[in-house]
């Protein structure tokens, strides 16, 4: 309970800690095989945001800065500090404004189809039902079914909420400025996030890096999951402060920009 409010997470692993946020269609499902894959040497959290899966459905509270306020609400009643955030879609867009608010609890960031702005988002997130859109985004398979299964718990304006208030958070200038390491990943085939521009590349700074998944859509971690799952722990187990670009580079982890 938050605030007198349902909120549904699962944990796993032991080590340093590690939360994990859904994006748009499902919720904190689709990520167990990622968190199996980093349970060994750290403790997983994967959370259903505002609107989304098992946590309350409650209007007033599905503003971005109100899934901000519910993820750093959680960490500290979980005890959580510097904490890695692995974020899609939706949840990377929280990530990113989580880590701008409070570097000093915040160690780096995966940010997953996240946009630069709101008109690199495809019209149709907007405009379709939670079902629609798991129709849309995910394929009909066993890896693919647990994103599928929850996706009719989603609160429609919980979507439509964030979709909008993408306009005036300014994600591209974030990007350019924040203050940890931050990795973006993309599917080369996302229908619902259009891909990163070269200008939008060169003007990151050192500590950003992009790399995209050839043979991906918008859920590179299902797609992929063994690619993926290997990068991630690639990625956590950098130093701290470290910048993504200094991974030992394995001939799939090479950045691509068409």
């Amino acid at each position: 309970m938050l605030d007198k409010e349902i909120v549904h997470y699962e944990v796993l692993g032991r080590g340093r800690p590690v939360i994990f946020m859904h994006g748009w269609v499902g919720s904190w499902r689709y990520w167990v095989p990622a968190m199996q894959a980093v349970s060994a040497s750290y403790r997983a959290y994967a959370i259903d945001l505002w609107g989304f899966g098992d946590t309350a459905k409650s209007k007033k509270r599905y503003s971005l800065l109100q899934q901000v306020a519910l993820i750093n609400s959680f960490m500290e009643q979980m005890g959580v500090a510097r904490v890695a955030l692995i974020g899609h879609g939706l949840g990377a867009a929280v990530a990113l404004l989580l880590a701008q608010s409070y570097p000093k609890v915040i160690d780096r960031v995966m940010a997953v189809a996240c946009p630069m702005d709101e008109t690199r988002l495809s019209a149709r997130l907007r405009s379709g039902s939670s079902v629609e859109l798991a129709d849309w985004l995910l394929n009909h398979s066993a890896i693919t079914e647990p994103a599928r299964v929850d996706a009719p718990k989603a609160d429609l304006p919980a979507i439509q909420n964030s979709l909008t208030e993408l306009a005036s958070t300014g994600l591209r200038k974030l990007l350019s400025n924040l203050p940890v390491s931050c990795l973006l990943v993309h599917g080369q085939n996302d229908p619902a996030v259009e891909l990163p521009r070269l200008e939008d590349q060169v003007s990151m700074p050192e500590q950003t890096h992009t790399i995209i998944f050839e043979q991906s859509g918008h859920f590179p971690m299902l797609d992929e999951g063994t690619k993926f799952n290997r990068l991630l722990i690639d990625f956590l187990a950098l130093p701290s402060g470290t910048s993504p670009r200094d991974l030992q580079l394995k001939e799939e982890w090479v950045r691509r920009v068409r």
